[in-house]
């Protein structure tokens, strides 16, 4: 009788033992399956938010490679600038950082964001003339915003930016893609921007960080580069560069300036004043591309407010550089089927 109670008990223990192993890995194939079945409650699209790199690095839970990217992205002038302390890493030729331009980490909509960047590659890119992956647009900016040379498409760097990048869009609801997506677009006036009264804007909306003399402000770091850049002169982007267009800058400034006051759903300038700054930024002289001829192999593809040349139209290099830009727009509508809207 005892040893009949004894196998009872265990082939009872046994049993429940095989029941667990059941539920507990049918729960595990449910939950890679269908895992929205265990989260009590959704996020709203609404209220879905970009990874904060600087919480995950304070929690010490951000991946090595993630954490590198950052660095590079944030702190450019110090790990590939040109007084990087090593010298094979000197890729940047000024001391701007990535971060001057995609701002808070490449997170704020409206300032060219890298929130679902990656998804968005490869595409065509009418200034190289050909299919362009992520690595080739970092390497564009290397070459232009940051006045330097390409990185190695298989290096450690371009990699880690790529893993960053790729952080900070985790999760991102589809109708939030479109907001992260480049700059919103501004109405373009039928007449010339004036950078005579773009610099009265200026001094009053912008020369408290960047300075009346546009050479911006220096960390209290210096080797991590810029608080606020420079926007002309020899440590800024050069003439190559999509922000020396008088349209994507004034896009740019109007979603974003003054910092801190402005983002892209509640800006404070209108379009006009951003128009009037940008002109103003971009009168001045910085450094010049090489090479820029071959930019656009086919240039009907070219952007209107391209400040140099050739172009595949008879207006001139002024109107081209600062307006009015929509009889431009018009005629390669009308005489190449293109439309344009920079």
């Amino acid at each position: 009788m005892d040893k009949l109670n004894v196998f009872k008990t265990i082939s009872k223990i046994f049993l429940g033992f095989v029941v667990f192993i059941v539920l507990l890995f049918g729960g595990l194939i449910l939950f890679v399956e269908s895992p929205e079945l265990f989260i009590k409650e959704k996020i709203a699209a609404a209220d879905w938010e970009p990874n904060k790199v600087e919480e995950d690095l304070e929690y010490k839970i951000l991946d090595r490679e993630v954490e590198y990217g950052y660095r590079l992205l944030a702190e450019s002038p110090k790990y590939i600038g040109p007084n990087a302390e090593h010298p094979e890493m000197r890729y940047a030729g000024n001391n701007l950082a990535c971060v001057n331009c995609h701002l808070k980490n490449g997170t704020q909509a409206g300032s060219g964001s890298w929130v679902g960047i990656l998804e968005r590659f490869p595409q065509y890119s009418g200034r190289d003339g050909k299919e362009s992956t992520i690595e080739d647009r970092i390497n564009g900016c290397m070459e232009r915003s940051m006045n330097g040379k390409k990185l190695p498409k298989d290096s450690r760097e371009m990699k880690a930016m790529i893993a960053y990048m790729d952080y900070v869009s985790e999760g991102i609801p589809e109708e939030r893609k479109a907001e992260f997506k480049g700059y919103p677009p501004i109405e373009l006036p039928d007449f010339p921007a004036d950078p005579q009264v773009g610099k009265d804007l200026y001094s009053k909306e912008c020369a408290v960080c960047h300075g009346e003399d546009g050479q911006g402000q220096r960390l209290a770091e210096a080797e991590k580069g810029y608080l606020y850049p420079p926007l002309w002169g020899d440590d800024t982007f050069n003439h190559g560069a999509g922000m020396h267009r008088v349209i994507t800058a004034a896009e740019f400034i109007k979603s974003n300036m003054p910092f801190e006051e402005a983002t892209w759903d509640n800006p404070k300038l209108t379009d006009e004043e951003a128009y009037h700054i940008a002109a103003y930024i971009n009168s001045f002289d910085r450094p010049q591309k090489a090479n820029t001829e071959k930019d656009f192999p086919d240039k009907r593809l070219k952007p209107v407010s391209t400040p140099y040349g050739p172009w595949t139209d008879d207006f001139s290099p002024e109107q081209h550089k600062y307006g009015p830009f929509p009889p431009i727009i018009a005629y390669y509508k009308e005489k190449y089927d293109i439309s344009k809207s920079k």
